[in-house]
């Protein structure tokens, strides 16, 4: 804007009351004053170019971040959540709804289930949309569309490993929204591996950007097979030469993006504890079938409870749990939803699969070996310089187990503390009750909950009753693991 020299501002006034004057007759005739243009409102028309069509693809990272592992609103994302029904987490907040989940008696209505079931279809619907507009605007740029088709992929995946059969997949990318059947899980899985698919069809090169992306997608559509018990097509998938143990594909963070939620909503907010197998202040509450991660020590899951500087142990947001926290993550710290270190854990349970013992004991002492780089250890001292730190130079090396269910035990107690947090540990203890057939008592937390009463028979998160606007959905077709 020019400012008006002094000297002319009465003509000038005079010319602006003149103009104000004509606009009012004409407004009068158009009723050009009732329209008003909100320069925050984006609207179809305005994306229809190449900045538009990039503009899309970013908020559908954004949106798949958001619904993994970064804390938007103070909403807890999907990996989070799918841990507390798991035994990675306890509740240690005020909220209701994570009570719920963590006792395993979750209400149709709980809204913090329906907001993260809603995170991960809007990912889906973005990515959608996304890969419409590159493909007009951007078609030559094969992977950002492949990494819209792994997007997708990775949403469907957290889907099916979290919630119940009869998961709804609407499509709200076009003009019209089209309401989803409901599929189950196995069918969510091969979902999730046909966008997985697509993405490796669009990045055969060997630039840098494609090898990422074909690595990532390989990774998620091997996740997708052992969802439904195809090891010896995952293991493929994944060899070290085609997803070298280094690899990884992450989500960032930043202060004004969006923070790391296990650092935000742990060790910060205090509303998520790290669990154990003895719970209660007291410690004396036996949780059968969880694991003791606060208990065992182990380098890879640093715990601790939390002491103020008077030695007295800091309480959690509910103002009574003794808050245990973990210094694994900061808070800008990256967190993989695809590496190398998965694709080793694969391979591991193919030969388990495959009654190869020996085999499977050989990769995980390898990774005790020579630990990958996993969240932040030790801690960061200035979370805008968080990187990933080696969890030690190195692990005990395991015996070989005596028996099938001792391996059993060890690879997914193994598995357990790699991928702490990362939003797989639900999934597993699902596939250990479907393809290990394990009892539900043996694998999820089951017995006194801390908060009074006993734990429920909850193994899955359920589709929300806001769903039911859909037509074709009628309620989760069942809730078995």
């Amino acid at each position: 804007m020019r400012r008006t020299p002094n000297s002319g501002r009465r003509r000038a006034a005079a010319l602006v009351a003149a103009a104000l004057s004509l606009a009012l007759v004409q407004a009068c005739n158009t009723d050009s004053l009732l329209t008003a243009v909100d320069p925050d409102l984006i609207v179809p028309a305005t994306l229809q170019n190449t900045e538009g069509a990039l503009a899309v693809y970013n908020g559908a990272l954004t949106r798949l971040r958001t619904a993994t592992v970064s804390t938007s609103n103070l909403q807890e994302p999907e990996f989070l959540f799918s841990g507390l029904l798991a035994d990675e987490w306890s509740t240690s907040s005020t909220f209701v709804q994570n009570d719920e989940v963590d006792q395993r008696n979750i209400k149709l209505d709980n809204s913090s289930v329906r907001d993260q079931f809603r995170q991960l279809a809007r990912a889906r619907t973005a990515s959608n949309q996304a890969l419409a507009l590159l493909r007009k605007y951007v078609a030559t740029d094969s992977v950002k569309q492949a990494e819209m088709y792994f997007t997708r992929g990775f949403a469907e995946l957290q889907m099916a490993s979290d919630y119940c059969n009869g998961i709804p997949l609407s499509d709200a990318s076009g003009d019209v929204p089209v309401p989803g059947v409901p599929l189950s899980v196995a069918e969510v899985f091969a979902r999730a591996g046909a966008s997985f698919d697509s993405a490796l069809m669009l990045v055969p090169g060997t630039t840098a950007a494609a090898v990422d992306i074909a690595r990532a997608s390989r990774v998620g559509k091997a996740r997708a097979l052992i969802g439904v018990n195809k090891f010896p097509e995952a293991a493929a998938l994944v060899t070290a030469t085609l997803v070298p143990t280094s690899y990884s594909y992450d989500v960032t963070h930043s202060i004004t993006g969006g923070s790391n939620a296990i650092w935000g909503q742990g060790a910060s907010a205090r509303r998520y504890t790290v669990g154990d197998s003895l719970e209660g202040n007291a410690r004396n509450l036996l949780i059968k079938g969880a694991i003791p991660f606060f208990s065992a020590k182990d380098p890879r899951l640093p715990v601790t409870y939390s002491v103020s500087s008077k030695g007295d142990t800091t309480k959690s947001q509910d103002g009574f749990t003794f808050s245990r926290t973990t210094t694994l993550y900061g808070q800008l710290s990256p967190v993989a939803l695809a590496n190398g270190l998965d694709a080793r854990l694969i391979e591991a349970e193919a030969r388990l699969q495959a009654n190869d013992v020996p085999g499977m004991m050989t990769i995980l002492n390898a990774l005790r070996a020579a630990p990958p780089k996993v969240g932040d250890l030790p801690p960061a001292t200035n979370p805008v310089t968080a990187g990933k730190q080696p969890v030690a130079s190195q692990l005990p090396p395991l015996a070989t187990p005596a028996t099938r269910a001792d391996a059993e035990n060890l690879y997914f107690r193994e598995k357990a503390f790699w991928t702490f947090g990362r939003g797989q540990r639900l999934n597993d203890l699902r596939r250990l009750v479907r393809f290990y057939q394990r009892a539900e008592d043996t694998v999820f937390p089951t017995g006194v909950h801390y908060r009074g009463g006993n734990y429920g028979t909850d193994k899955n998160l359920p589709v929300p009753t806001d769903e039911l606007t859909n037509p074709n959905f009628k309620g989760c077709t069942d809730r078995k693991a």
